[in-house]
């Protein structure tokens, strides 16, 4: 199957080249025995917020300043999609797969996030704040600046992730394998290390508030020396 078309058309009702508002999304999904497949339609500012769209597919759709707060999206699909500023607030997004789609400065607040899946997307700026994220998981993703404080990544294998800037304040990585990736200048404030290995992270600019952070941590010796410098220590 094409990466394309993340599902068969012949499962889906398809609806493309279309400019939705609310009111027509809501005349399609009355009328609709399957879930609907938007194929390169454009809801930019529309409000979708608190309607039910399980199930749906979401490809090459326009969806800056989207509302979809409160909304029923599990086990949706969203491929090659443009979404800076959409807000998906409060949204039950359970088993949604997010491919190849900019999501900059999104809203994620009290969404149900369990088993959702983020692959080569844009999330710069997100806010994850306070979000059920059991089982969520990022694939060489742009989280600078993203506020992704308290989530846990226990166990993980994070393949390049970028959380330059990020807020992870009390996030835990223990046991997580860094593939790449960066956490400079990422604050990191009461984050849990231990027993995680970051050789191949980019640690530059971390600030470390607490030392004890790293503890049981793996990293090289040229890290250890950026953060020895971070100390304002001289190692000769």
């Amino acid at each position: 199957m094409s990466s394309d078309h993340p599902l068969s058309l012949e499962h889906t009702q398809r609806v493309a080249s279309a400019t939705l508002p609310r009111a027509e999304v809501e005349a399609l999904l009355r009328a609709a025995t399957q879930p609907l497949y938007f194929d390169d339609c454009d809801f930019a500012g529309a409000d979708l917020s608190r309607l039910d769209l399980r199930g749906a597919v979401f490809h090459r759709c326009a969806l800056m300043e989207t509302s979809f707060a409160g909304a029923a999206l599990s086990q949706s699909q969203w491929l090659r999609c443009r979404g800076r500023e959409a807000d998906f607030a409060a949204a039950d997004l359970v088993d949604a797969v997010f491919q190849s789609s900019d999501l900059n400065n999104t809203n994620w607040r009290h969404a149900r996030l369990a088993s959702v899946t983020y692959t080569s997307c844009k999330l710069t700026g997100a806010n994850f704040e306070a979000c059920a994220a059991l089982g969520l998981c990022f694939v060489e993703t742009l989280l600078v600046g993203a506020h992704l404080r308290g989530l846990s990544f226990r166990k993980t294998t994070l393949q390049q992730l970028d959380f330059s800037d990020a807020d992870l304040a009390g996030a835990d990585f223990r046991d997580a394998i860094f593939e790449g990736g960066s956490l400079k200048d990422a604050n990191l404030k009461d984050a849990r290390f231990a027993g995680a290995d970051l050789r191949q992270a980019d640690l530059s600019g971390v600030r470390l508030v607490d030392a004890g952070m790293f503890r049981g941590a793996t990293i090289s010796h040229e890290q250890a020396a950026v953060l020895v410098t971070e100390l304002g220590l001289r190692v000769l």
